[in-house]
């Protein structure tokens, strides 16, 4: 067996990380406790890799870190640009400002997990469990998250053009202004999430449930929302005047204003005395304990 104790990473080289029938387990620890596990079986390779600490900036583009675990890591400013984070589990982690653009991230767990500020251009996110966490800022342009779970998660101020988050949970999340057009929400269960002053204009919300959820100043030029569901759904100061799919069953379930604008011969009702639906979202897990420090370098063999 080969371990490592190191008192700095923050570039990991490309032999560190490929599999190899001689590695049967390689450690790296920082000041902050960086801990890198690889363990390798048969030709399936199965691996279990464990980073944890601190490793700002690190360049982890095009490695294969499926099923990486990611425990209380802070990787602000990493690059893991084509990353292969298949069932990686990113709880408590913090990667703000990290790029990963065309990474595959398909059933990964970020719950808690703060991205603020991160690149997901043309990532591949289906099926994630993302409950609670923060994605302020973060640029999604045609992301794919379909059939992800992102109840409770703050998007705020995020970039999501011609992202996918159909048949998506997104209730009780944070959606205020993002610049969502051309998004694709349909069949989404957006519940008691806020959409206020959101550019939404050409997204689809086509059998989606907007239950509850508040559209204030929100902008749905060619917005298609056939089918969709808007039962207390508030949409004070909305411009829906160029809306699709929209009927007058649909807005008499909904609430807005006097400077509500809807389409050609429909109504709604004042919010007066309307109750506003409110989602509890899960609570958001424990950081885990942060490993002991070590200020020094060893290797051996066995």
């Amino acid at each position: 067996m080969i371990q490592f104790n190191l008192t700095r990473i923050c570039r990991l080289s490309t032999a560190g990380l490929i599999a190899g029938a001689a590695f049967g387990a390689m450690t790296l620890a920082t000041p902050a406790a960086a801990e890198v596990q690889f363990s390798f079986q048969d030709r399936d390779i199965a691996r279990m890799v464990s980073l944890g600490g601190s490793c700002n900036g690190c360049e982890l583009s095009g490695r294969n870190l499926s099923g990486a675990t990611f425990t209380g890591a802070t990787f602000v400013d990493a690059t893991l640009v084509g990353t292969n984070l298949r069932g990686a589990e990113m709880v408590g982690s913090n990667f703000s400002g990290s790029d990963f653009s065309r990474a595959d991230l398909i059933g990964a767990g970020i719950l808690g997990a703060n991205f603020t500020g991160a690149n997901f251009t043309d990532a591949s996110l289906m099926g994630i469990e993302a409950t609670g966490a923060t994605l302020v800022r973060t640029r999604l342009n045609r992301a794919n998250l379909s059939g992800s779970d992102l109840s409770g998660a703050n998007m705020n101020g995020a970039v999501l053009i011609r992202a996918n988050f159909s048949g998506a949970e997104v209730r009780g999340a944070t959606l205020a202004n993002v610049d969502a057009r051309s998004a694709n929400f349909s069949d989404a269960e957006i519940d008691a999430s806020n959409l206020s002053r959101g550019d939404f204009r050409s997204a689809s919300f086509r059998n989606a449930s907007l239950d509850g959820a508040r559209l204030l100043n929100g902008r749905f030029a060619n917005a298609d929302f056939s089918n969709a569901s808007l039962n207390r759904t508030d949409i004070r100061g909305t411009d829906l005047s160029d809306a699709r799919g929209l009927t007058q069953s649909q807005v008499s379930r909904a609430c807005g204003d006097s400077e509500t604008r809807l389409p050609a011969g429909l109504s709604v009702r004042a919010c007066r005395g309307v109750s506003i639906m409110r989602y509890s979202a899960p609570p958001v897990p424990p950081s885990p304990p942060v490993p002991p420090r070590r200020n020094f370098a060893t290797v051996s063999n066995d």
